[in-house]
């Protein structure tokens, strides 16, 4: 998601930067891709990344092959409780 995709609260003006926060590691980047989804679908800014050298080396597993989901730091509340709300309703 690039910054002009962001919702008007969220884009930076030009002195204000974005800082993003880690809100989940995943066994992959498709995991973390599927949860990103999900976030902006609640209208949550979110990124998911994987090392540039997993990528690379089309890693899947292991430490290079670990995704990460990350949204703004004024969304990380929201962004739990969502993802707590996700993992609860699986487990049933």
């Amino acid at each position: 998601m690039t910054d002009s995709n962001l919702p008007s609260s969220a884009r930076p003006t030009p002195s204000q930067e974005i800082i993003w926060r880690n809100v989940m590691k995943t066994s992959g980047l498709l995991q973390a891709q599927i949860m990103a989804g999900r976030l902006e679908a609640e209208g949550i800014p979110a990124r998911a990344w994987q090392e540039g050298a997993g990528g690379a080396l089309g890693l899947t597993v292991g430490l290079l092959g670990t995704g990460y989901l990350d949204v703004p730091e004024e969304y990380v509340a929201q962004a739990e409780e969502i993802l707590a709300w996700e993992f609860e309703e699986e487990e049933e």
